[in-house]
C-alpha cells in the first residue's frame, strides 16, 4: 500500500482506499464518544483546542453523572507494532492535552474534580473503528506527573 497527496488529499491504494487518516480519526472519536455514552457520560466539547500554534487539543470533553469532568484522548491504531495504541501518547502529547484542559477549564471559570482518561481502539478495521477492541482507561495519567 501507498498514498500520494493531490490537491491537500491523502489517497491511499491500500484496501481503505479513500479513508484519510483524519477520516478514520473521526470514525475513531466517534466510536470512543459512543461507548463512554453507554457507560453513562454525557459530551461537554468535541475536538477542543487552545488557541495559537503549538497548543494543545483534547478530543473529548466528557462528564461523570457525579460531576466529575474527563478529559478523554482518543488513539486508534491497526495492529500492535511499536506497543500500539497506548504507546503512542507521548509526554508532550500529554503536556498538550494538559495545556488544552488547563484552558478549556479557564474559560468555563471553574474546577470542578477532573480526569484525565484514554480510549484506545485497536485491531484490524475498515475506516477506523469498525471491528476494533475499545480500552477505556479511567485515570490514564495526571498532571502531578513530571512532564
Amino acid at each position: 500500500m501507498w498514498t500520494f497527496r493531490k490537491k491537500g488529499v491523502v489517497q491511499s491504494t491500500g484496501t481503505d482506499a479513500g479513508a484519510s487518516t483524519k477520516a478514520r480519526g473521526d470514525l475513531a472519536e466517534q466510536a470512543a464518544l459512543e461507548h463512554l455514552q453507554k457507560q453513562g457520560l454525557r459530551l461537554v466539547k468535541r475536538n477542543f483546542k487552545t488557541p495559537g500554534r503549538g497548543g494543545g487539543e483534547v478530543d473529548l470533553i466528557m462528564r461523570e453523572p457525579d460531576g466529575t469532568l474527563v478529559f478523554v484522548e482518543v488513539r486508534q491504531r491497526t495492529g500492535s507494532g511499536k506497543g500500539g495504541a497506548g504507546a503512542s501518547i507521548t509526554v508532550a502529547k500529554k503536556k498538550r492535552i494538559v495545556l488544552a484542559a488547563r484552558h478549556f477549564l479557564h474559560q468555563i471559570g471553574s474546577e470542578p474534580p477532573c480526569r484525565f482518561d484514554v480510549v484506545l481502539l485497536q485491531g484490524p478495521s475498515m475506516g477506523g473503528s469498525v471491528g476494533a477492541s475499545i480500552e477505556w482507561l479511567r485515570a490514564a495519567f495526571d498532571t502531578s506527573a513530571s512532564f
